[in-house]
């Protein structure tokens, strides 16, 4: 996907780590966005209409109310946020289907100790997910200040 460029609508300095509104108006670059199957970013949406987002701001850059920025949200923070809520049940899922199987634990057994497993893979997921740093490595990030605008 194309970086998407934006107007950085405010800042909220309180926060930690300090984010800003940008209104994003992103053309459709990205096949999955354009079909309305992006990563989940809410970056680029399939109206094409402004979108307010809020993304955190890179160390060190500096930007103001009105600035022209560039939001990305890096490719193996997508790649972590599926393994966490996809790979984990599935990885659960095919561990207790290994296991009943080694079992001798027949069909019936398989299917449960699948289902069991990715339920455990599911509650795993959750609880990655709920840790406090996990939600701002999921978050669009402003990572430079478009030269000549302001």
């Amino acid at each position: 996907m194309d970086s998407p460029q934006g107007r950085v609508l405010s800042l909220h300095y309180e926060q930690d780590p300090v984010c800003a509104v940008v209104e994003v108006t992103a053309p459709l670059r990205c096949a999955r966005c354009a079909a309305g199957k992006g990563c989940g970013a809410a970056i680029a949406g399939r109206d094409g209409r402004p979108r307010n987002i809020e993304a955190r701001l890179a160390p060190g850059l500096e930007v103001r109310a009105g600035d022209r920025v560039r939001v990305d949200l890096a490719p193996r923070d997508i790649l972590r946020a599926s393994l966490i809520v996809y790979g984990l049940p599935l990885a659960g899922a095919v561990l207790g289907a290994a296991a009943a199987y080694l079992a001798n634990a027949g069909d019936l057994g398989a299917a449960l100790a699948a289902l069991a497993g990715g339920c455990a893979g599911m509650l795993a997921a959750r609880v990655r997910l709920r840790r406090p740093d996990c939600p701002h490595r999921f978050t669009p990030m402003v990572t430079s200040r478009i030269a000549g605008a302001g």
